[in-house]
Formats: C-alpha cells, structure tokens, sequence
C-alpha cells in the first residue's frame, strides 16, 4: 500500500463487509501471524530499535503503546503496512486519561460537574490532539466505582455511583470515539477496569476484590454495560482477582457476562504484563498455564507480558488451545482496526499536526475547571470577594504557583507551559495590567516545599502576609505524585504540616479561604472550622488559575457537586450514600459520642445501632453536595401516575426556585428506595439529574421519567426482576434531598 498523507474519508464499512475482510484475512494469516495481532508491545519515546522494527515487519505486533514520536509512528506503520506479508497496520494506543496536550480535571473533578455533555466535549478535544499525534486508542474511560477515597486511582474514576458513572461514561465513550470511527480524529475508547477493581481491600491498588455477584452486578458492572452499549471498542482486564479468580483469567466475567450476556464484540486487552502476574497471583505455576488461562477466559490482546507469543503456538500444536479460539480473538482485533479505518488511512495526516493546541481547547479546560469545583463552605457569604473591601490579598501554600502539580495524575503527554497557576491568575485580577498596588496587592509566600513537607520554618512569613492582609488564600491538597495507580493513603487528611499552617493563619483573624487541590476526597473534619470558605477544586488541569480566580472573585458561580462522599475522618471509610440499611441503623436518638460517655457506663448504653463511638455516623459533606453563590428552594412534588406496572413508567416532578439575588445552576437530582424486596436494597439510589440555571427569583418545574426497568436489580437467582410494591421518591440538592413522595409497583398479571 502507497504512503498517504490525504485526510482519511469518513465512511460508515458496513458490517458484513467488515466480517467479509475479517474472514479473508484470517484465511490468508499463518498461525504466527495471528498470534502477532494479540501482542503489544511497548514503544519508545525516540527512534525505535532495531528488534522492534523486526518485530514489527515479521508481522509479530498488532499493537503499540507509548509510542509518540510521529516521525516514528509514521515509520513503523509503514513498514508495518508496506513490509509485512499481509500489511495489516499497527493499532496505537496510549493513556489519555483527561487530556493529551491541554489537560482537563482529573475524571473525578470531571465527574464533579454532573455535565455529560461538557465531558463528551472533553473528551472530543483530547481525541483531537491525540489523534493528531498518531495515538488512535485510548485506555479510558476508567469506569471502576470508587467508594474508598484512600484508594489513589479515585483521581481516574467517575465516583460512587453506578448512574453517575453510567451517564459519564456513555458521554466519555462518544466523545473519544466520535460520530464515526473511519474519520481521522476518533480514537478507540478502552473501558477500564472489567471488573470490580474499585473495590480493592483497605484501598491498596492491585489488591484483593471480595464482591458478592449480587453487588458486582448492581453497583460494579453497571458502568461497563453503559459503555458497552454506547459501542465501545475495547476493555481492559483488571489487575485484581476477584473471588480468587484474578481478571485475567476470569471467565465468567470475559465471556459469560461480557461476550454471552452483553453481546460485546470488541476486543479485551489484558492490563500491563497482567497474565504473567497470574503466577504470582498463585492461580498458574507458569507462563504458558497463565498464557492458556488467560486465552481460554477471553482475553484477547497481551499488554506487553509477551506469553501469547511465546506460548499460544505450542499450546495449539499440542492441543491444548484450538486454533479456533486464537481466530476468534483474532477477529476481533481486526474489527476494531477494520472499523477504525486503519486499513485505508494507517498515517497521520500532517496538515493535522497541532503542535499548539487552538484557543478553544483552552476554553473548554477552563469550563471543566469551573463546573468541577465544589464550594463545600462559605460562612457569612465570605465569597465571591468582593474587590473594594479584599484589595490586599495573601496566596499562602504550596500549591498556588505548581504548573505541573495542578494537572494531576496521568499527564504524560501534557505541556505545563500551557497551564495558567492559581497565583498567576489572581495577581492578574486583583493588580491588574499596571501591577503597581494601585488597584490591589497580592503577596504570595510558598511556605512549605511540598505538600507532604513537616517544617515549619516558614510559617512567620506566612503568618506575616495573613495579618496584612484583607484575605489569605491557602492552596492545600496533594501533589499529583500521591495520586493516581499505586499512590495510596492510609490517611486522607492533609499531609505534612498543613494542618498546622491552616491554624497558624487563621490564627491571625484575617479571613481565611482554603482551596483543596487534590485527587481524592479528603477527611476535613478537623479543619473546617479554621476556615471561612472552603472549595473542593480536585486536580484542575490546564486552566486551573483563570477558574479558581474568577470563582474566588464571582466572575464565575460555583457548579460543582460532590461525586463522591466526603468523609470526617478516615477510619468511617467505606462510607457511601447508597448503603443498605441493616437491622440497626443508626439515628440521632440512638448515637453516643465517646466523649459523653460517663465514667461506668454500662454496654447497653451506647443504644445498640451501627455507628463508630469516636465519630458520627453521618459523612461530613453527602454525596451530591454542592453550594453556591445563591440559594434553592424545592416545592411540589408531584409523581404521576401514583401507580404502574413493572413494564410502565411514571412522571416525577418538583419546582426548583432561586430563592437568593445572584443567578446560579442548580443540580437537581432524583432518588429512589425499594423499602421491601426479595433481597434487602440501598437506602437511596441516584436514577436522574438535571442541571438547571435560573436567575434570581425564577423557579422551573424539573420533570424526570423514571421506568420501572430501571429499578430492576438482581432477585435471588441473579436474574434483573422489577418486584411489585411501593417505592419512594425524593427530589433534590443532595442526596440527602428531603422532599419527597411514592408510588407503587403493581403486577397486573
């Protein structure tokens, strides 16, 4: 095939065709040839070696990863598609988590905005610039339901919830992979991590998954069957087992639910060197048992553990493996490249080459940034500062001025030159173009070297600038280093001497706004009383500084809601809004703080319900939470019809009204609760939301339709059942919304 640099043309290949070519192909294709097409291998930053490229026009690699240098790229493929026998082309992947040249919100900041749309847009604009880089796959969206904060890999999930994550993945998976796959800024979406990875014991990464399947289904697998509808290409195995069978050997999950169940007919990749670690999991005594066991589960492509290639072919000439298996998941590799466009268009275009990103790009960061921030407090209206009565302004801590930092985890292509700091920001808005004082001041001292820093050598200065201040600004959090896979924490309150340096100020009088830039939700308990004003603003991204300052100063109103739940110390963790009840739950007449116990108490006087003494049973700030610069009032509750079957709907609507003098958006949110069922269900379930801005003094009537479908949940034969009976409602702010109503289920039959 000639090189081509023209654009590639946007086709729909009809699906028989596509099965045709897969046919042909398969039936011109040596055995070696199509163990090739299941091995990854990884790339390098520069020119590629000498074995890879005889590797690669062998026929022996169907995939790339980490290989970005175009000029490289270009040439591997074309020896790839011009030097090979049967010049099948190289599939590219990378992680471009969120963002590849300009870099959004970590996903749980993204998931803060409670914006399917905004993210779809997100993760079209990092498709772009990826895409015109040679990088047609991606490993996101990362779908895994995080309910354990310490967990690092929270930073990369879309929250607690399985409707949350659902909606945000469907948007994620049509935003990387576009209108059309052919077309030549659409890249392969990977869901990730199949399945239950979220639930590692005690919040270590590659740990140990204990999940009943009623859970896995109701609350795990959810995201992935929304992905996987919405048409994604591709899913990777997680790296932990679960029930003692590890991913990637899991058959049950790889092709029961997966391929029987689902009907998915993209490929599966294994996580990185995955199926040697079946050794070391103790499920295999060695790579060609691994290579075997992970072949017969389902998992098609070997992320750089190299046992398909050195295993698959003795085990189909001794007959272990049918050579069938090896063409089914074969096939399926070649779909995704066929339906790609891969086989008429395997170049870059470089007319389409953005070495700098377009403004737009950076725009949209922006928004990210804004509607990902969550205002948690603001006592006595502190914020929006107003610019005559804040002219002296004080930027305290470590991370005010941390281009990188600010970015977060999984940033490995991101250009820190384009990041715009929350220090930089300010001082543009509060001393102007002039910068002489005339207009207002800004002092900024860094205070501790690192987040994670325990001196206190500084705190006089710090100190110093708060008492002269008319406000002091503390950019706290976590650097992006303990975030992500593998950073995790025993204990999510601000490290260092932080704490500290918060008392220290506020020790001063001066009001005092803390900004937590981090990658998980932390335990703030013992700090939120040291401050005015406390906004949530994650890992923001590129554009982090022009967001955070024109929230801190009202150019733009607080959006955000809070994705995951907020604990009050670390010991409550998992603490999460749809828990199920239990025989004793507790309630504010039952609970006993250990410091109000008398001396010789007896046993029976704590009141017996499910609570730790030292804290209380509630999560510092619920799952859905979220302030602004007004104030909602909810009114009317209407559900209509009060009564359906188990294949009808109902109507659930309520008036949401502006009650304050500034315009704002609202997240108005709907939950459900099944009080009776064959199988004890959640106190509250997420199953809609809408954001709605009105204006001061406007209300809307926000109408939701619920299906009785979507309450099914897994009875006590596994099998999805819709049971008759009565069900609540509530419609609201959080997911502590207290308006609310019923309706009833009834079977007709």
């Amino acid at each position: 095939m000639p090189r081509s640099t023209s654009p590639n043309p946007v086709t729909t290949e009809p699906e028989e065709s596509i099965e045709h070519r897969i046919r042909t192909l398969l039936d011109q294709m040596t055995l070696g040839e199509k163990i090739g097409q299941l091995n990854q291998l990884q790339g390098t930053d520069g020119p590629a070696s000498d074995e890879l490229i005889r590797e690669v026009r062998a026929g022996r690699v169907g995939s790339l990863l980490n290989q970005v240098d175009v000029s490289t790229l270009d040439e591997l493929q074309r020896i790839a598609v011009e030097e090979s026998r049967l010049g099948i082309p190289l599939l590219v992947g990378r992680d471009v988590i969120h963002g590849f040249r300009t870099i959004l919100p970590i996903p749980l900041g993204q998931a803060a905005t409670w914006d399917p749309d905004l993210v779809e847009a997100g993760a079209r604009m990092a498709a772009r610039e990826a895409t015109s880089h040679g990088i047609r796959w991606t490993f996101a969206p990362m779908v895994d339901i995080g309910r354990d904060p310490r967990w690092g890999r929270v930073a990369e999930c879309l929250g607690e919830d399985p409707h949350l994550a659902s909606e945000l993945a469907v948007a994620m998976v049509r935003g990387f992979q576009g209108r059309e796959l052919g077309a030549p800024d659409s890249m392969a979406a990977c869901a990730k991590h199949f399945a239950g990875y979220g639930a590692s014991e005690a919040g270590r990464d590659y740990n140990t998954t204990n999940i009943p399947e009623r859970e896995l289904r109701s609350v795990h697998l959810p995201p992935f069957r929304a992905a996987v509808d919405a048409g994604v290409c591709t899913l990777m195995a997680s790296f932990s087992d679960l029930d003692g069978i590890p991913a990637s050997a899991n058959r049950f999950l790889m092709t029961t639910i997966l391929r029987e169940e689902w009907g998915f007919d993209g490929f599966v990749v294994s996580d990185w060197e995955s199926i040697p670690q079946l050794c070391v999991h103790g499920l295999c005594e060695d790579g060609r048992e691994a290579a075997l066991a992970a072949a017969l589960a389902g998992i098609d492509m070997d992320m750089v553990g190299r046992l398909y290639e050195q295993h698959l072919s003795t085990l189909v000439a001794d007959g272990a493996l049918d050579e069938a298996q090896i063409d089914l998941m074969v096939s399926r590799v070649l779909r995704v490249k066929f339906r790609l466009g891969l086989f008429e268009q395997p170049y870059t275009d470089p007319s389409r080459r953005l070495a700098t990103p377009p403004a737009s790009h950076r725009d949209l960061a922006y928004q990210a940034a804004v509607r990902s921030a969550v205002l948690l407090k603001n006592e006595g209206e502190l914020l929006p500062l107003a610019p005559d009565r804040f002219r002296k302004v004080a930027v305290l801590g470590p991370l005010a001025a941390e281009a990188t930092e600010q970015l977060g985890t999984w940033i490995f292509d991101a250009d820190p030159s384009l990041s715009v700091t929350p220090l930089e920001a300010i001082r543009e808005l509060v001393e102007g173009e002039a910068g002489d004082g005339s207009r207002g001041e800004v002092r900024h001292v860094r205070v501790l070297e690192t987040g994670r820093s325990r001196s206190q050598s500084e705190f006089g200065d710090a100190v110093d600038a708060a008492r002269w201040a008319d406000v002091a600004l503390l950019f706290l959090g976590e650097e992006s280093v303990l975030s992500g896979e593998a950073h995790c924490r025993a204990d999510i309150s601000l490290p260092g001497a932080q704490e500290a340096l918060l008392r220290a100020v506020r020790g001063t009088g001066t009001p005092v706004v803390l900004v937590v830039l981090a990658g998980r939700p932390l335990a703030l308990e013992s700090v939120l009383d040291q401050v005015g004003a406390l906004i949530m603003a994650w890992h923001p991204g590129t554009m982090a500084g022009p967001a955070i300052a024109d929230l801190l100063f009202g150019h733009a109103s607080p959006s955000g809601r809070l994705p995951m739940t907020l604990p009050r110390v670390t010991g409550q963790i998992p603490i999460y809004y749809a828990h199920r009840n239990t025989g004793r739950p507790p309630t504010p007449d039952s609970f006993v703080h250990i410091d109000d116990l008398p001396r010789g108490a007896s046993q029976l006087s704590t009141g017996l319900t499910s609570y730790h003494l030292d804290t209380h049973y509630t999560p510092l700030f619920p799952f859905g939470f979220g302030l602004t610069y007004t104030s909602f009032r909810y009114r009317d509750l209407a559900v209509r019809p009060t009564e359906t079957t188990p294949d009808g709907s109902v109507r659930v609507s309520a008036v949401v009204e502006n009650t304050g003098t500034r315009p704002g958006i609202e997240v108005v949110q709907l939950y459900v609760r099944d009080p009776v069922a064959s199988v004890t269900r959640p106190v509250r379930e997420l199953k809609g939301f809408r954001r709605v801005a009105l204006e001061p003094g406007e209300s809307r009537a926000v109408d939701f339709e619920l299906s009785a479908h979507s309450l099914a949940f897994p009875g006590r034969d596994m099998n999805q059942v819709v049971e008759p009976g009565r069900f609540d409602v509530w419609v609201g702010g959080s997911a502590e919304a207290s308006l609310g109503g019923s309706f009833t289920i009834v079977d007709r039959a």
